[in-house]
């Protein structure tokens, strides 16, 4: 896979995975705590997807460092509400186990190329 084709499937899969996870909270009973919990999960989901694709087309080395700082971190925090949903048992492990992996892949992806673009 060449650059722009990892590049376009990252942008693809970060939104899907948006996506998804809004799909999953108009599934899930509502609660107060699912309520407070899903709006968390959406809003750093959607962090993750439109924060990559401002690193896609940062004008400075120094500002996409900066935006997949903002991706890894909102990454990893879905990844946090994911699991919060699950071990309160707010949500099903088959509903929340392919959104849980697919979310742990993308902050490895994307902390692996915020490490390896050279700035620290």
């Amino acid at each position: 896979m060449n650059k722009t084709d990892f590049i376009e499937s990252i942008k693809n899969r970060t939104k899907q995975l948006a996506v998804d996870i809004i799909l999953l909270y108009n599934q899930i009973q509502k609660t107060d705590a699912t309520r407070v919990i899903g709006k968390q999960l959406i809003r750093s989901s959607t962090s993750v997807a439109a924060n990559y694709r401002a690193a896609c087309i940062a004008r400075s080395q120094k500002e996409f460092f900066a935006k997949m700082s903002i991706v890894t971190e909102e990454a990893d925090e879905t990844l946090f509400w994911l699991e919060l949903l699950k071990d309160s048992k707010l949500a099903s492990e088959d509903q929340l186990r392919p959104l849980m992996k697919e979310a742990l892949e993308i902050v490895k992806i994307v902390s692996k190329a915020r490490k390896s673009s050279g700035s620290n």
